[in-house]
């Protein structure tokens, strides 16, 4: 009797739980099914808004992340990098060489400052590598980064390099191997001094020195903690790079140096500094004529031409496409 009596209640208690499922399910599907129809719709629709647009936030911060960080396109706007780079070329650049760049504080939003701390990238920047920086003097008294203004040049000398120029040809010393484009540099070499305007014969950085686009140097390239003998005649190098990493006055007084008023004989550089020339000897504005370049004002190296167009007839130019530098 027990037994029948439990068979009896279990009976009773799956019996209630079947109501109350098909109770659950009757509300679930009410008398208007358009109505619910059109709730699954509206929700299903603001679902896929909600997707697309979290899909959008990731994808420009992907952008920009890889813009910041890993690479950018930039239009050759000249010919000075010609013929390794012509008017109309679109570049790729790496960042990661030789690291990216970014702010060290966001007080430039307010007082200008634009202090830049550089990442570790993989490596440091080699000798005839093509550069993309911010030009370092369009105010042409004192050395200062422009984020307006960016050139592409080749890399010819680097920290602890002593580079000059012996009838037109690029050398460092105690290195073997050509710098640059070396054909151009002959052409130059074979080029009479009265064919060139003064303006362009004449190079970096005054008359006292007398140097010129086929005589130059020697130069000694000062990296990072290097230890420079300063002078009355050196100096005229040195100058705005002292300047620049001081951000104090550097004069020349009774036959001495003086650095922020206070004499000196020798300085220790901050940072690395690269002598920069295009592969347009006759006509460059580069490193012959305004000095030395700052790690800091490097972008990065370039590694391709991703595409070209003719800048005179607007047509693509399909074989300078992919083209690696």
């Amino acid at each position: 009797m027990k037994i029948k009596c439990l068979q009896h209640k279990i009976k009773i208690i799956l019996l209630k739980c079947r109501q109350s499922v098909q109770q659950s399910c009757k509300s679930s599907n009410p008398a208007n099914p358009d109505s619910d129809k059109k709730r699954w719709t509206l929700k299903r629709v603001l679902i896929n808004i909600l997707g697309w647009f979290l899909f959008l936030v990731c994808t420009i911060i992907l952008a920009v992340a890889m813009r910041v960080f890993l690479l950018a396109s930039f239009l050759i706007p000249s010919w000075s990098m010609a013929p390794t780079l012509v008017a109309g070329d679109f570049i790729f650049v790496n960042k990661m060489i030789p690291g990216p760049r970014i702010f060290k504080s966001w007080d430039f939003l307010k007082n200008g400052d634009f202090s830049m701390k550089r990442l570790k990238g993989y490596r440091k920047i080699r000798r005839n590598e093509v550069i993309v920086f911010n030009y370092p003097y369009s105010n042409w008294y004192k050395l200062e980064l422009d984020f307006n203004v960016f050139y592409a040049k080749r890399c010819v000398a680097i920290p602890g390099d002593t580079f000059y120029i012996e009838n037109g040809i690029y050398r460092i010393k105690n290195f073997p191997d050509t710098l640059g484009y070396y054909a151009n540099q002959k052409n130059l070499s074979k080029t009479p001094p009265e064919n060139f305007p003064p303006h362009i014969y004449n190079c970096f950085p005054d008359t006292v020195y007398g140097w010129n686009i086929k005589t130059f140097g020697p130069m000694y390239i000062p990296g990072e903690n290097d230890t420079v003998a300063v002078d009355t005649m050196n100096i005229r190098l040195y100058r705005k790079l002292i300047e620049y990493e001081t951000q104090q006055p550097v004069e020349v007084r009774d036959g001495q140096v003086f650095i922020s008023n206070q004499p000196a004989g020798e300085y220790v550089f901050q940072q690395n500094y690269y002598f920069m020339a295009g592969d347009h000897v006759m006509d460059s504005r580069d490193s012959r004529y305004w000095g030395l370049l700052p790690e800091d004002h490097i972008v990065g190296k370039a590694f391709i031409i991703w595409k070209s167009k003719n800048r005179d007839t607007g047509k693509w130019q399909w074989k300078r496409f992919f083209k690696t530098l």
